[in-house]
């Protein structure tokens, strides 16, 4: 029995599952993740039933991730067992050099992950990641358009220019029950499908705490709903004072929370429709944002109508995911919501049309080579998308964009390959077309007519080329090299990475 905890989300089980989906070979519903152990363990042994239909490539790997995923079929660091407990334990490791013109960069990171179980249904967890950078070029920010979807960090040493040290921690209570489970713990949460980011919910910000609850009524029916504490990284001043002895001060920060809800329907095997709302508010915790069915829309309505400066930010975000309906084909497009005037839709003068979408597909088997996939996908946000009247309401966390991370007023074309010559060696290549226009003012966002037009006060256009090799050597192990080309710039990096 695979373990009641999440899996991380960035684990390779998640691209070959989500490819055996793309054949018609498994169910996943992978929309929002991570997902479980428990639920990952299922899909492979579906995929196991239809064995037949796989390749050689496919079956070996196949029986690796089965091993990984079966309780005690591989060795761990610490292995225990107790009557209704069970206790694993890995170090996590890593290592890597990036170099190029006027970049010298060294990695390193140490940590420690462990989980199980308490009885038969409660799962635990928690992950220590300590990470170090130093060199020349160090991006100590992850804010830039060449950090790309890099995750954001909290760096601890903020006034270094040359070096970076922060720490990725990560825990979870996971309770499951007949068709659902509530959990409550720290840690990223995707939302939606993108090759080259996510419009709704990425990684690109930090972690954050959240209690989170996934239910599954009905075999074509799936309910997700999560409540997150956030990070304003703004000083409160009402409620900041000093410290009585010394000179100290102690700034408090103001409260900041998110709450989002969604539903999966497939309509059909094939077909599936994603509907959720989200709204960041603060100041005070609202009960009624804990309400899982609660309509956000409404209760920011009913308590905050009278003045725009009273209310939250509110989002409606939509996908559509189309599997094997054409063979061994992918295609979505997501649509997210964040400010539209219904009555001025179609009049440019009136229109205020702040939204953000993305379309895209890959096929994969192309041209019977098995295990060769090639994808395309678009993605543009409209200005102002993800920013509020109240900063303190932007749609980031620790600063850093909980959505697609090229932010508003700007459009993403990329096109990619993915090939897997022989068992767990993956290699990648995408080109990337970026442009981006200014940020503007809260006045042209909420008092000009007509809204600026799509990439106003144009700022840059970056043009990408990056190939990558990983090779999973044994479970966990990854030797890593990457080639990139940023807007004349080239970079490699090398890296060894165990543990995550």
């Amino acid at each position: 029995m695979a373990q009641p905890v999440y899996e991380r989300h960035t684990y390779e089980v998640y691209n070959y599952l989500y490819r055996l989906a793309q054949k018609g070979i498994v169910e996943f519903n992978d929309n929002v993740r991570p997902l479980s152990k428990t639920y990952i363990h299922s899909v492979l042994d579906s995929a196991a039933i239809r064995i037949a239909e796989l390749s050689e490539t496919e079956k070996k790997e196949l029986a690796f991730y089965l091993r990984e995923f079966k309780e005690g079929e591989r060795k761990r660091i610490l292995s225990a067992k107790g009557e209704g407990f069970t206790l694993y334990s890995d170090p996590i490791l890593t290592s890597s050099y990036t170099g190029g013109k006027g970049t010298d960069v060294k990695s390193t990171s140490l940590g420690i992950n462990f989980w199980g179980r308490i009885g038969k249904n409660l799962g635990y967890q928690f992950s220590f990641h300590d990470i170090n950078e130093k060199g020349k070029g160090l991006d100590t920010a992850k804010k830039s358009l060449f950090a790309g979807n890099t995750t954001g960090i909290v760096n601890q040493t903020p006034f270094a220019t040359s070096s970076a040290s922060f720490t990725e921690l990560r825990a979870n209570l996971r309770y499951e029950f007949k068709n659902g489970a509530v959990s409550v713990g720290q840690d990223y949460l995707l939302w939606g499908y993108g090759e080259a980011g996510r419009l709704v919910l990425s990684d690109k910000a930090p972690v954050y705490p959240y209690i989170r609850l996934d239910y599954q009524p009905l075999p074509w029916l799936k309910f997700n709903y999560t409540h997150a504490w956030l990070r304003s990284n703004m000083v409160d001043s009402s409620r900041s004072y000093p410290i009585p002895t010394g000179n100290g001060y102690r700034t408090v920060e103001i409260s900041k929370y998110m709450a989002s809800h969604s539903i999966d329907i497939n309509l059909t095997k094939k077909l599936v429709l994603s509907l959720g709302e989200s709204i960041i508010y603060n100041d005070r915790l609202n009960i009624g944002y804990l309400i899982p069915i609660m309509f956000f829309k409404a209760i920011d309505n009913n308590s905050n109508s009278t003045f725009l400066e009273r209310g939250s930010n509110g989002q409606f975000f939509f996908q559509l995911s189309s599997r094997n309906q054409l063979k061994n084909t992918h295609l979505y497009g997501t649509l997210f919501i964040d400010e539209v005037r219904l009555t001025g839709l179609f009049n440019k003068t009136k229109q205020r049309n702040q939204l953000g979408y993305t379309v895209g597909g890959s096929l994969t088997d192309v041209a019977g080579i098995n295990y060769l996939t090639l994808g395309a996908e678009y993605t543009r946000v409209r200005p102002f998308v993800y920013r509020n009247i109240l900063s303190a309401q932007n749609y980031v966390h620790q600063g850093y964009l909980m959505g697609d991370w090229i932010g508003s007023n700007a459009d993403r074309l990329i096109v990619y390959t993915r090939y897997t010559p022989v068992q767990r060696l993956k290699l990648y290549a995408r080109y990337t077309h970026l442009r981006k226009g200014g940020p503007g003012t809260l006045d042209q966002q909420y008092l000009q007519q007509p809204q600026p037009s799509f990439l106003f006060d144009f700022q840059q256009r970056s043009d990408e080329f990056l190939f990558n090799a990983s090779y999973e050597y044994i479970h966990r192990l990854y030797l890593n090299m990457q080639l990139r080309r940023f807007d004349q710039q080239n970079i490699i990096n090398l890296g060894l990475t165990y543990g995550l």
